[in-house]
């Protein structure tokens, strides 16, 4: 049984187990959610104590490896800018939407109280400046105070100059300060690995203790939110199209035509990777020669996930939601920019480590309880296919807008001319 399978099973059961309780026994059920609450507690620490290590060890590596193709081809170069251009507007958009949906469709007043009964124990984390101050707080005197203190937002900015710094050091020195990085991600990535092994008793822990003090508001507000997110990844997905007309003039029956392969492969495998040989396909089949094509696809797969950014701050706004929390523009603001920046942390992860690390240094940066996520994570399948198929229908748009239609010969065809 795969590993969100499992979580999400038992996310099933912990709710059941506790709805049950509370409709048998209400004070025991009470006093039995006193006592594991802790276990799922505990749980929700273990993960975030990998986030400071491993969203900097990420950002680093990812943007020494995009750096490297970006110098090393003109193309791969004009990617990165607009891959980041978009990844902030993505980050734009999600914050915009998932607003307007839940002003027009905000979660009844009833789930929302008995969410946050449920989970009341979980005070907002960061402190965030007045909207005066936010511009000089993005620069931090002391970084480590930073991640300490989980002002996120500072840290990160700090972290992804520091990475860009490291691009122009000489070759040895790089080398072996991303070598290092690497290593620490990887052990970052075994020891979360370790964490969501034990998934299943962590988020059982906090089923049962929403489902015994909240009753079945709780899956009212879980069906809620995964409507909400879901939504926006769907617009985005939706925005493919007129991007793929506008910017790469293609029209919009040949652009659907073209990517339908691709789009099967995303919805059954929910995996970027998985999905690039048809991307390729998709690529050719709209006239995007496939040496361009070799050097802007794998570089999209790597580093531009549109949708990640979007559905990412909507998950943190959708929090703050719950939590009744009216959130100011300062905090709007560095969500946005927390949003935009981490997605190239979270560079081929799987959905159930990428869902942590992505979006738990949003929520910090907002100071918007993380608590949730525990449970949320066991719901990201549905969302994560919208993922999947909005990343992958933008990829092939914007490989065709980037690397353009046959005619002029690649960089890699002139090199291979040269040779």
């Amino acid at each position: 049984m795969s590993q969100p399978t499992r979580i999400f099973l038992s996310l099933i059961a912990g709710l059941a187990l506790g709805m049950a309780a509370a409709a048998l026994a209400p004070q025991g059920a009470i006093a039995a959610a006193d006592w594991v609450q802790p276990i799922g507690t505990m749980w929700l620490h273990a993960l975030q104590m990998t986030i400071v290590p491993l969203v900097v060890s990420l950002l680093i590596t990812g943007v020494a490896a995009t750096a490297e193709a970006a110098k090393a081809s003109r193309l791969a170069g004009r990617a990165f800018i607009i891959f980041i251009a978009l990844l902030w507007t993505s980050s734009a958009l999600g914050g915009a939407l998932t607003l307007g949906f839940l002003s027009a469709f905000p979660l009844g007043t009833g789930l929302a109280e008995a969410l946050r009964n449920a989970l009341g124990s979980a005070p907002p984390t960061g402190e965030i400046p007045p909207f005066s101050a936010f511009v000089v707080a993005l620069v931090p005197s002391n970084p480590l105070a930073s991640a300490v203190n989980d002002a996120f937002l500072p840290m990160i900015l700090f972290t992804t100059v520091f990475a860009f710094a490291i691009t122009r050091l000489p070759d040895d020195e790089r080398v072996r300060l991303t070598g290092f990085f690497q290593a620490v991600g990887n052990a970052m990535l075994v020891v979360i690995n370790w964490v969501l092994w034990l998934g299943p008793i962590g988020v059982g822990a906090l089923a049962y203790v929403v489902g015994a003090r909240a009753g079945t508001s709780a899956f009212g507000a879980l069906l809620h939110y995964v409507v909400i997110v879901s939504s926006v990844g769907v617009v985005l997905w939706l925005l493919s199209v007129p991007f793929a007309w506008a910017f790469a003039k293609v029209p919009p029956t040949r652009f659907v035509r073209a990517i339908i392969p691709s789009q099967s492969v995303a919805a059954s495998t929910q995996s970027s990777l998985a999905s690039l040989p048809a991307m390729l396909k998709s690529t050719e089949a709209l006239g995007v020669p496939v040496a361009r094509a070799g050097v802007v696809l794998p570089l999209a797969v790597a580093l531009f996930r549109w949708t990640g950014p979007a559905m990412n701050f909507a998950v943190a706004i959708y929090v703050a939601h719950w939590f009744g929390i009216d959130l100011s523009w300062g905090q709007i603001a560095a969500g946005w920019a927390a949003a935009a920046i981490t997605t190239m942390g979270a560079v081929g992860l799987p959905g159930t480590i990428s869902f942590v690390s992505s979006i738990a240094p949003i929520a910090i940066a907002m100071g918007v309880p993380i608590a949730p996520l525990g449970l949320l994570v066991a719901v990201e399948t549905i969302p994560d296919i919208f993922r999947t198929v909005g990343n992958v229908a933008m990829d092939v748009g914007a490989t065709r807008a980037i690397a353009g239609e046959g005619g002029a010969e690649s960089e890699a065809d002139e090199l291979l001319k040269a040779g």
